[in-house]
């Protein structure tokens, strides 16, 4: 049975929707960059992937029930790794993780935190990241990457 992840709108398409799809991209797009998807860390993706809001790393070595004695360099190292490939995000306000279902291409994370019930969704903001690139540019400053995080209500909330 197919997993659908949990999305506060449909509006948010770099959130994930469909886990077991989103896994299996995640074994290519890691391919594709010459690295490989170990049992660790596709249990990470799936922890981040399966969190009803942003997960911090202790959480994720809470639930890595049946992987060892894992300890949080062995985390940590997994989150890193997913991050690096483009696989997920850090929240550096809420020091937590969430999967990024846009990991074909890189680009700027805008997140909408709720501030009422603590979920995050990752915008695809793409005027928004046009614009902080032609910034940057203009400023002579070659950026690497960006977190934009906006809190306030989601739409469940809101309602």
């Amino acid at each position: 049975m197919t997993k659908h992840v949990h999305s506060h709108s449909p509006n948010t398409p770099c959130s994930p929707k469909d886990a077991d799809a989103f896994l299996a991209q995640a074994e290519t797009i890691a391919e594709a960059k010459g690295q490989r998807l170990t049992r660790i860390r596709r249990k990470v993706l799936e922890l981040l992937l399966n969190s009803e809001e942003p997960a911090k790393a202790y959480d994720l070595l809470a639930n890595l029930d049946g992987e060892g004695a894992a300890k949080p360099p062995t985390i940590y190292r997994a989150l890193d790794f997913l991050q690096s490939v483009g696989l997920a995000h850090k929240i550096e306000s809420l020091n937590a993780y969430v999967a990024c279902g846009h990991a074909s291409h890189s680009h700027s994370a805008v997140f909408l935190i709720c501030e009422a019930c603590g979920g995050a969704e990752e915008l695809h903001a793409e005027a928004t990241s046009s614009a902080l690139n032609a910034e940057t540019e203009a400023a002579g400053f070659v950026l690497k990457t960006a977190v934009i995080e906006a809190r306030g209500l989601c739409r469940k909330c809101a309602a």
